[in-house]
């Protein structure tokens, strides 16, 4: 479509040029931090026309100043809506930087309305810089001067030199969207953006990226490190009663390939330089052995925890295979290797040195994690190992006193048992089971008291009541049911576990056979009754 002079300024004398306005998120916390203002022409006849359609034709005309003073004008009229601290960013056409009154009038326009400069970002692109430095400068700094933030725009698309960055106040970068659209299939373009973001950290410049559509750009850019974006994603341009639409947070987005805290801390809130130093300081002073394979599984990096296990200087390991370093432990390791370089991690597998005359068996735990680049494509493997020698020497002698304890049980001709605070059976001995049947499942809590002579249950869970309440020893004697469906006599004394408070926290105790002391009794009983003449006692 063809736009003419004169019909632009038709447009101008009817106040058809109107600012849109486009939201610019941050990644981190989907919060929007202002919006940026996108010429509008709403033709009577031909509806919205883009700016793509009439900035060019405008500036050979020599109409762009009255054209973007009309659309700064409404802006700043909208831009009353924003609620603080939101910005609203300005693109100024090259032609105005000629123009060493700009100043003046943006001033003057903010003032009309009351909207503070603080919160005015000014985009220049590349180009404005190339005709005339000199003013340019000028320019910029009295716009820094009133308040107002510098952003260059456009970066990397032709004209990109660090005298640019180093010659003006700029706050922010700005990346071109043609990077952006095509990160996502093209390696270069990764590069490129994050390149452009890695340079603007390191001059403490906030990192805008342009034409952000999906949500995949979306997360490939917070995982360079880009703090802003703007683009369909987050919403499209929008005319001025619409402005309140924009301004609402969207939801905040985490790489789902480094989720931990610790990582996004170090990575989105530190300059490069800063976070190298971090992640240093992290590597060497991680209390387990840390490295990074290569492709071809040689060594990148080590910490000394690692150069210790392997028993090898750090200077030795740099450049060389692993199956080098350790001949005896890679054919255990190689197949996680492998595995990592194809995207599968391998967490926390054991793996043995075998016992030297020097050196006795050691095990460790090793992770191998796959390292995965923008693209998500294999670029190293992340070695963890862990000593865990001492912990499996210590399992080793717990299974052996467990051993020993459980022998001294089985061949223990006495029942030990364990009741909790309230009275509950949480353990008795297995001779338990073989003196009644009665398993595990059945005797917990009070289900014991089913093996128990009737006349006896009532008696014996009356004893265990008074000593739970008063802390005295359980003592009594019951009957209990034997496998062979007889009865046997046992005594059974326990005494309270407290403590630190004086809190009753266990009772731990043991039952004795008696039936032979029991039938010992009764016998004497029945003799001596017999001889003068009473009853057998009953008990």
């Amino acid at each position: 479509m063809y736009i003419s002079g004169d019909q632009l300024r038709s447009g101008l004398q009817n106040g058809e040029f109107v600012p849109f306005f486009q939201p610019v998120v941050m990644l981190r916390t989907g919060e929007v931090a202002g919006v940026e203002v996108l010429a509008r022409w709403l033709h009577s006849t031909l509806g919205v026309i883009p700016p793509g359609l009439f900035i060019a034709t405008a500036e050979q005309e020599g109409l762009i100043g009255d054209l973007t003073a009309m659309v700064i004008d409404k802006a700043f009229t909208a831009a009353k809506m924003l609620p603080s601290p939101q910005w609203l960013a300005i693109n100024i056409s090259p032609h105005l930087l000629r123009d060493l009154t700009l100043p003046e009038r943006i001033r003057g326009a903010a003032e009309a309305t009351g909207f503070p400069l603080d919160r005015v970002v000014i985009e220049i692109t590349e180009s404005a810089l190339l005709d005339n430095l000199e003013h340019a400068q000028t320019i910029a700094t009295e716009l820094k001067a009133q308040g107002c933030r510098l952003a260059l725009d456009d970066f990397g698309t032709g004209y990109s030199s660090l005298l640019h960055l180093q010659s003006l106040p700029f706050g922010e970068l700005k990346v071109d969207r043609s990077f952006v659209g095509s990160m996502m299939e093209r390696r270069e373009s990764r590069k490129i953006v994050s390149a452009v973001v890695g340079l603007g950290q390191s001059l403490g410049m906030a990192t805008v990226a342009e034409g952000v559509e999906t949500e995949e750009q979306a997360e490939m850019l917070l995982l360079l490190g880009c703090e802003m974006a703007q683009g369909w994603l987050f919403g499209r341009p929008v005319p001025a009663e619409e402005i309140s639409a924009v301004t609402a947070a969207h939801p905040p987005r985490t790489p789902s390939r480094f989720s931990s805290t610790l990582w996004r801390d170090i990575s989105y809130n530190s300059p490069p330089g800063q976070r190298l130093a971090q992640l240093q300081a992290l590597y060497d002073g991680a209390p387990v052995g840390l490295a990074f394979i290569s492709p071809e599984l040689r060594y990148i990096s080590i910490n000394q925890q690692l150069a210790n296990i392997d028993e090898a200087p750090i200077e030795e390991h740099y450049g060389r295979l692993i199956s080098e370093i350790l001949p005896a432990l890679y054919p255990q390791i190689e197949p996680h290797l492998r595995h990592a370089l194809a995207g599968e991690s391998a967490i926390n597998v054991e793996v043995t040195r075998p016992r030297l005359e020097c050196r006795d068996e050691e095990t460790f735990l090793v992770s191998h994690l796959p390292a995965f680049d923008e693209a998500g494509e294999v670029v190293g493997i992340s070695v963890a190992v862990v000593d865990i020698t001492s912990r499996k020497r210590a399992q080793a002698a717990l299974r052996e006193s467990e051993d020993h304890y459980r022998h001294m049980v089985e061949l223990n001709p006495q029942i030990p048992w364990v009741l909790d605070e309230k009275g509950m059976a949480t353990m008795i001995s297995p001779r338990w089971q073989c003196l009644t049947g009665m398993r595990e499942e059945e005797y917990r809590g009070r289900g014991f008291i089913n093996a128990l002579h009737p006349a006896d249950r009532s008696r014996v869970e009356a004893a265990i009541e008074h000593s739970v309440h008063t802390g005295d020893p359980i003592d009594v004697e019951c009957r209990v049911r034997t496998c062979s469906g007889g009865w046997r006599w046992i005594r059974s004394r326990g005494a309270p576990r407290r403590d630190l408070t004086g809190k009753i926290i266990g009772w731990y105790g043991s039952a004795d056979d008696i039936d032979d002391q029991k039938r010992l009794e009764e016998e004497l009983w029945r003799r001596a009754g017999e001889g003068i003449g009473l009853s057998p006692r009953v008990h």
